[in-house]
């Protein structure tokens, strides 16, 4: 494990039963696969957040959900598993497969899942374990990889190409399992990656070159303001959700609400939940993005938009950003929950302001 990390304890990522407790209440993270809904499973998760939560759902940046406010987990697990979103207890925590979201690949990551929930040796691996299935998503550093036959290992082609994907995926990650000690990730095992490329051999195919394509908002592709949307929103609509905290819904879908132009100021901003949810922020993130989308002098995203150390009552003391094409997240403490992948400007709170990382 590379020096500086210590994994002597246990990841903390919630589950669908085993709630973290937030300063709001139980926090439930909900697993999806593929991030593929069923109406009916939507409506359930919807339900779910109006009579036993707090009214919202959150979108995670492994196109995953969350449920906050929660005073139990037993009711929601109860619902989950009748209607197919909680099929394995042991490993539910482990069910992290990120899937292209304009991709036909959902029966594969159905049986990914399936498989990896049928391997007893399996349940140990930490919340943290991701699989990333397809091209626009293989950026995304997952622990595993598919990208048609090649299998890429920390987000990296080492050369292994593959007949039988779920097989091999299976495989990796009980040898990642069986080497890991402490780890959370493949890419804190000291040789790992080297181990299980050993193990599977390599070609001669050209090395592909990991990326993460986003999917801009559309009527049909809506972004989610902030990740967070009103349970009561988008009731009957079978959707897929996708890892930049937007959605994937049929043509016609009242989409109210939510981003669907491209050069919304909204478009490309994320944050942690902040207070009061989180007792270890330092602010109040979410109501700071919402002042600072509303300045005037901001109101063009692609242009010269200056942020830098905000103060407590909102004044602007900064440097301009040559542009906001890249992702901005704004994170209430150090721990930088939910930042994205890839290229991001951060703001990170210190108590006395913002502190700008690019």
């Amino acid at each position: 494990m590379p020096s500086g990390i210590d994994r002597r304890h246990p990841d903390a990522c919630p589950g669908a039963v085993e709630l973290h407790q937030a300063a709001d209440g139980g926090l439930a993270r909900i697993r999806v696969p593929g991030g593929t809904l069923s109406a009916a499973q939507w409506d359930v998760v919807r339900l779910a957040a109006l009579e036993l939560g707090s009214g919202s759902i959150e979108l995670t940046s492994r196109a995953n959900l969350q449920i906050r406010g929660l005073t139990s987990g037993i009711e929601l697990g109860a619902r989950l598993r009748a209607c197919g979103l909680l099929p394995s207890d042991t490993h539910e925590r482990i069910r992290n497969i990120i899937a292209a979201p304009l991709e036909d690949n959902q029966a594969l990551v159905d049986a990914l899942d399936a498989a990896l929930c049928a391997d007893p040796s399996l349940a140990a691996l930490p919340g943290r374990f991701l699989v990333t299935v397809g091209a626009s998503v293989s950026g995304l550093g997952g622990d595993i990889g598919l990208v048609d036959d090649a299998l890429l290992l920390a987000g990296t082609d080492t050369g292994i190409r593959v007949s039988d994907p779920v097989d091999a995926v299976v495989t990796a990650a009980r040898l990642f399992a069986s080497m890991r000690g402490t780890a959370w990730r493949l890419s804190e095992v000291d040789g790992g990656v080297r181990k299980i490329t050993e193990h599977f051999g390599t070609s001669d195919a050209p090395r592909i070159t990991p990326a993460v394509t986003p999917v801009a908002p559309s009527a049909v592709t809506p972004g989610v303001p902030l990740g967070r949307l009103d349970a009561a929103q988008l009731p009957g609509v079978a959707l897929r959700l996708t890892p930049w905290r937007s959605l994937v819904v049929p043509a016609g879908t009242d989409t109210s609400g939510l981003i669907t132009d491209p050069s919304s100021p909204w478009h490309g901003v994320s944050a942690c939940t902040g207070r009061p949810g989180c007792a270890k922020s330092l602010s109040d993130v979410r109501a700071d993005v919402h002042r600072w989308l509303g300045e005037p002098e901001m109101s063009d995203p692609f242009g010269t938009i200056g942020v830098g150390t905000r103060s407590p009552q909102g004044a602007l003391q900064s440097e301009s950003i040559p542009s906001r094409r890249v992702p901005v997240h704004w994170s209430g403490c150090s721990r930088r929950c939910g930042r994205p992948a890839g290229d991001v400007i951060e703001f990170v709170a210190t108590g006395d302001g913002y502190e700008e990382f690019r």
